[in-house]
Formats: structure tokens, C-alpha cells, sequence
């Protein structure tokens, strides 16, 4: 326990990974055990379809910050309970992602192609709304009003949040406040809810429910962060997918709002890349180095530790266990990580 909290600043992206997910292994491999009944159905495309996409893998870091909530409060996170409220999180999330490449008409999903592209979009649309029903199914069996208001809401915010996107679409002009707005509702309403659920599932006190929920709210905003950033500093192996997809795909993220505001000449040359859905050289080449000439990756990466604080200083009302350090250690993981 104290080898964990005294190394934490010191650790690198993958041992951090290694650390904070070997705390809890045995309940990740009940986590993968319970997706895969639940994604198992009588309706052989349906099976089809679930392997596929739980092939495809994933850092699972949503099912793991419920877990790890349940335990720090003081809860069991091993619970039948707890396992399965981090698969029905995992099961809405995949459920987004798969919808999202079907807006985004995405090819590749971590490195395979995304299931439209690989089975089309009509088999996509109907998996993703069978994701979303079996996770409630599954959800119901827990028999909490309060639950159900959580997942009801934050599936209500993502669905906003992805509809406030496909408007600004295009736009160059998208705000600050615009943009924090989509990040909120898309990515940290469902962080948040992990982690709100496990405290609740754990036995939490009031305020630590609370402080749970937030924490979640400010690590999900610091890992949207470090992912639009991904978009400009990671390669394509790496990022398993196109670089660069965000701004073909119409979205402008911090990094290019800022830039605007230092260079509101750029905005022309970004519309144009937008509109034409390409994003080569010498655009990216020229991009890429102003983001860096006025230090706009820094900005933004410092934007995501302020975030990143934030979470770990929700975290002080919990006790100091294990599974404290390591909720305090995954905001330096998700926006060090290279992928």
C-alpha cells in the first residue's frame, strides 16, 4: 500500500496501468466474463456481433473506476453487485462508441475496423441500441431507483452531447464554453457515474458520494483533454485510428480554438480542411507547429493536469487504502497515456 502512494508521481504510463489494474485483475476478469453473457444471444448475429466488439478490447477504465469507488469507500467491489453495474458501464460505453463511428463514419476502432465499417451501418445502429437495452435490462436487477436515475440521466447527457456536436459540425466559431459544454455531457457524465455508482454500491456516506461523483466529473474532462491532444501529438499506430480524424470529421477541439484565438487568420485554412475532408501536408505540417511555436500542447496539457488535480483533491475525504492511491493515480495515467 505504501510502495503504491510513494511511487505514484514517479510512474510511467504503462507501469501505472499495470499497478493500478493488477490491484484489481481477479474483478476484471469477472468483468470480461459477465460481457461476454451478456453479449451472448439466441439471435446468432447478435453473438456475432458481441465477440467482435469484445475482441477489440479496450483500456476498460470505466468498469475499473467503479470497482476500485466500491472499495474505497469501504464497499466490496468483488460484490455480484459491483460486477455487474461495471459491465452494464462498459456496455453503454461500447454502445456509444459504436454509435459515434457511425456518425463519424469512422473505418478503424482501436486498429480494426469499427463494426460499420466492417458489417455496416445498419447492423451497427441496431447493435449499439441493443447494447443500450441490455445494459438497463441488466441494470433493473439491482433495483435502485437511484441507480436508474444515474444511468438514465447520463445516458440522456451523452445523447445531448452528441446531438449539441453534430451541429457545430463544420463550425470553426465553436466556443470555449461550447466546447467544455460537448466534453461534459459526451465523455465526464459517464466517468462520473462509475464512479458515483460504485460509491453508492460500496456503502458510501453521503459526501463521499458526492466527492466520488465529482472526482469522476474532473478525470473525465482530463481525459477528453488528453485525447484531443492524442489527435495532434500520437501517430496512427498508436492511436488506432486515423490522425487528425477529429478535425476531418468537422470537430474543432481546444487546441485549434485556442490557436484561433492567437491566430484568428488560421480559421480560413481550418474551414477549408474541414469542408474538403482532408488533412495533409503541408496543412498538418504547418498546424502542428504553431500549436507547438505558441505553446498551445502545453496550455492544453496543463489544462488537463488543473482538471487532473482536481480529481485527486475530490479524493481526500476517502480514507488512505490502496484503492484510494490508485483512483489518485489514474488522472496521471489517462493524460500521460500515448493512446
Amino acid at each position: 500500500m505504501q510502495t503504491f502512494a510513494a511511487t505514484r508521481q514517479d510512474l510511467l504510463p504503462q507501469t501505472a496501468a499495470r499497478k493500478i489494474f493488477g490491484l484489481i485483475k481477479s474483478e476484471m476478469g469477472l468483468v470480461e466474463a459477465e460481457f461476454e453473457r451478456q453479449a451472448t444471444s439466441n439471435v446468432q448475429v447478435i453473438s456475432y456481433l458481441g465477440d467482435y466488439l469484445r475482441a477489440s478490447g479496450g483500456k476498460r477504465v470505466r468498469p475499473a473506476l467503479l470497482i476500485l469507488a466500491a472499495y474505497a469507500v469501504g464497499g466490496n467491489g468483488a460484490s455480484e453487485n459491483s460486477i455487474r453495474l461495471a459491465t452494464v458501464m462498459e456496455m453503454l460505453h461500447t454502445a456509444t462508441l459504436v454509435h459515434d463511428d457511425i456518425i463519424d463514419n469512422a473505418d478503424l476502432r482501436r486498429s480494426r475496423a469499427s463494426i460499420n465499417a466492417k458489417f455496416g451501418n445498419q447492423a451497427a445502429v441496431l447493435m449499439g441500441d441493443w447494447l443500450y437495452m441490455s445494459a438497463f435490462e441488466t441494470s433493473l436487477k439491482e433495483r435502485s431507483l437511484e441507480i436508474l436515475d444515474i444511468l438514465t440521466r447520463l445516458t440522456r447527457k451523452m445523447t445531448e452531447g452528441e446531438l449539441i456536436q453534430l451541429t457545430m459540425l463544420g463550425n470553426a466559431a465553436i466556443t470555449r464554453d461550447e466546447y467544455f459544454d460537448i466534453v461534459r455531457r459526451k465523455t465526464a457524465h459517464l466517468f462520473s457515474g462509475c464512479c458515483e455508482i460504485g460509491a453508492i454500491l460500496g456503502g458510501a456516506r453521503h459526501e463521499q458520494q458526492i466527492a466520488a461523483r465529482d472526482y469522476g466529473m474532473n478525470l473525465g474532462i482530463a481525459f477528453q483533454l488528453a485525447d484531443d491532444l492524442l489527435d495532434f501529438t500520437a501517430d496512427e499506430r498508436s492511436l488506432g485510428k486515423a490522425a487528425g480524424a477529429d478535425l476531418i470529421e468537422g470537430k474543432v477541439t481546444l487546441p485549434l480554438i485556442i490557436l484561433q484565438e492567437k491566430l484568428p487568420g488560421v480559421r480560413e485554412e481550418l474551414e477549408g480542411i474541414m469542408f474538403d475532408g482532408v488533412y495533409n501536408d503541408p496543412s498538418r505540417t504547418s498546424i502542428s507547429s504553431q500549436l507547438v511555436e505558441h505553446g498551445i500542447i502545453e496550455t492544453v496539457r496543463e489544462t488537463a493536469r488543473s482538471y487532473a488535480d482536481a480529481a485527486r483533491k475530490n479524493l481526500e475525504i476517502l480514507g488512505q487504502t490502496e484503492y484510494r492511491f490508485a483512483l489518485d493515480e489514474i488522472p496521471n495515467f489517462v493524460i500521460n497515456r500515448n493512446h
